[in-house]
């Protein structure tokens, strides 16, 4: 089996700002696996270092030695199997593109779509919430005000920005009562600042909180605090232990984070068992890592809003997975989608 590996810088429409720092451009890494039919996967590592805590030359050493192993493995031989050593010393975002690939292929030599080989029955369109990039009142009132009437009913905002509360105020006003707001601090608060803050905020009506703090207690004393704001996790999520004990009413899953669509359900499946809400989100993908999250989707059946919509942030490139009426319909084709990768070879 051939591993093709090729790194992408995909440059976004404006600087993407939260409580981390800004993003001007996206390092994104295309990965293709061909087997010995000629049948070629595709999969997508999308390293973050504030995220993942790894980079895109860890992610490049992981894929190197994937690409050893899937080249001296037999014909015909189980690949999961040949796979399972280095899958557990490899970097998440490596092991997320081949698994990604891996379901890619296996769809496209039985030719069906990957939703059904994970066992859904259908796939409805997935609905998803509008990001709100600008940091200033007026850019976001404008943003929610575009959302509003495109159709979208749930709008997310980066917070610990400064000037929060005139900010969402603004939103607020912008997207009408009927909009919900979500909010994503990216652990930009100590525990003390989080429940001062989420009460100061709550008026505005939040659906939910992304990441306040980081940690499982922090969050969990925050939930507990401020029960009239729902908190879920997001970086936390990937900790130890993090789905085994509900600390918060929900968590957010990620395709990178959980190691590709094979590792996305399974944490679905822990979460729900602890007691948790689930939906999925982007940390701004490629068009392959947004498909494998909306065939995912098909069987999650996700419990609010996903944050998929963020093709639209990237310059030059045309968004193949377009949001309807606040939706986006799972690709149509054999595995994750046809035309995919043409995105990639674009900007």
């Amino acid at each position: 089996m051939k591993v093709q590996i090729d790194l992408i810088r995909a440059r976004l429409r404006a600087p993407f700002v939260s409580a981390r720092g800004s993003l001007t451009d996206r390092p994104l890494v295309l990965v293709g696996v061909e087997d010995e039919d000629g049948f070629i996967g595709l999969g997508e590592a999308a390293p973050l270092a504030d995220y993942h805590g790894v980079n895109v030359e860890d992610v490049l050493e992981s894929l190197g030695a994937c690409r050893d192993i899937l080249a001296g493995a037999p014909p015909g031989a189980a690949r999961q199997d040949v796979l399972s050593e280095w899958r557990r010393v490899a970097v998440v975002p490596a092991v997320a593109a081949i698994d990604m690939a891996l379901w890619d292929l296996e769809g496209r030599r039985a030719g069906e779509p990957v939703w059904r080989l994970i066992g859904a029955s259908a796939a409805e369109a997935v609905e998803v919430n509008q990001t709100i990039a600008e940091a200033d009142r007026a850019g976001a009132a404008a943003q929610a005000g575009a959302a509003r009437v495109a159709g979208f009913r749930c709008v997310k905002a980066k917070v610990g920005l400064g000037d929060d509360a005139g900010r969402l105020a603004a939103v607020r006003a912008a997207a009408g009562p009927e909009v919900a707001i979500r909010l994503d601090a990216n652990g930009a608060w100590s525990v003390e600042e989080a429940i001062a803050t989420l009460r100061v905020l709550a008026p505005v009506g939040i659906e939910l909180c992304e990441e306040p703090v980081h940690g499982l207690e922090q969050t969990r004393s925050v939930s507990s605090a401020v029960p009239e704001v729902g908190i879920a996790l997001d970086e936390t999520a990937s900790g130890a232990g993090a789905l085994e004990d509900r600390v918060c009413r929900a968590v957010c899953l990620k395709i990178v984070a959980c190691g590709g669509i094979t590792g996305l359900l399974d944490a679905t499946f822990r979460a729900r068992a602890a007691g948790y809400e689930v939906y999925l989100a982007s940390t701004l993908d490629g068009p392959l890592g947004i498909a494998a999250a909306l065939h995912a989707a098909a069987v999650i059946r996700p419990d609010h809003p996903c944050g998929l919509a963020t093709l639209g942030l990237f310059a030059g490139r045309e968004d193949p997975l377009p949001p309807h009426g606040g939706r986006i319909s799972v690709p149509s084709g054999a595995g994750l989608g046809a035309g995919l990768e043409a995105w990639y070879r674009r900007g």
